[in-house]
């Protein structure tokens, strides 16, 4: 697995890059939960996440954001961290130039910086957000939401409740020009512990594999 580090708001930031060998493969980046709760990008999530994306033949990039691991800084209640996201993104763009598609991930924090990097950065044109913590963070930037993606979580979610996700999905369902698709994994907790990671990536893999055969965004 190649580490790389690359230069970020506050420092270096450390993350782990697999290319693809077509030079024009779609590109993707996975961000991961919550710096100050343990969160990592070696998360069992996101780690699923970066493999399900490097399987379906993306050029993926999952990283620590600030002061996480190897990376330099310290947390900075989510504005520092969308930062050290949409460095990541140039990162990986600067080495992937001829990508036709720009997909973000994200894990529960990482999947409320995912949704605010897809609102500066039009380029994208997926988005998955696994367990996004609708009952903490405030998701009202969504307006309009700019590309389709999935929203997924648990039944059994207690960190990020089940009907405050229901609550977003049905607020970004108004929105017309763009599909926003939610699943729910019966019976998983907020990580999605055994038997839940399968069945969760496997809804993943199948949305996004969809996507990528339709043009549409």
């Amino acid at each position: 697995m190649p580490e790389v580090i690359f230069p970020g708001p506050e420092g270096r930031l450390e993350g782990r890059y697999h290319p693809q060998k077509e030079k024009d493969a779609p590109i993707a980046i996975v961000l991961h939960p919550h710096p100050q709760f343990g969160g990592t990008m070696n998360n069992k999530v996101v780690y699923n996440l970066h493999y399900a994306f490097y399987n379906m033949g993306f050029t993926v990039l999952r990283f620590n954001f600030r002061g996480v691991g190897r990376s330099q800084g310290e947390y900075d209640q989510g504005v520092g961290e969308l930062s050290d996201a949409a460095s990541a993104l140039d990162y990986l763009q600067s080495m992937n130039n001829n990508s036709k598609h720009c997909w973000v991930a994200g894990f529960s924090f990482g999947a409320w910086i995912g949704m605010q990097l897809l609102m500066r950065r039009p380029e994208i044109t997926g988005f998955i957000s696994v367990a996004p913590p609708a009952n903490m963070y405030d998701f009202s930037f969504l307006a309009p939401c700019p590309s389709s993606g999935l929203i997924i979580n648990g039944t059994a979610d207690r960190v990020a409740p089940p009907a405050d996700t229901v609550n977003l999905v049905n607020k970004l369902h108004e929105q017309k020009g763009i599909t926003v698709t939610h699943t729910e994994v019966e019976g998983a907790d907020h990580f999605f512990q055994d038997p839940h990671m399968d069945p969760m990536i496997d809804n993943v893999s199948d949305y996004v594999k969809r996507r990528l055969t339709e043009s549409s965004r």
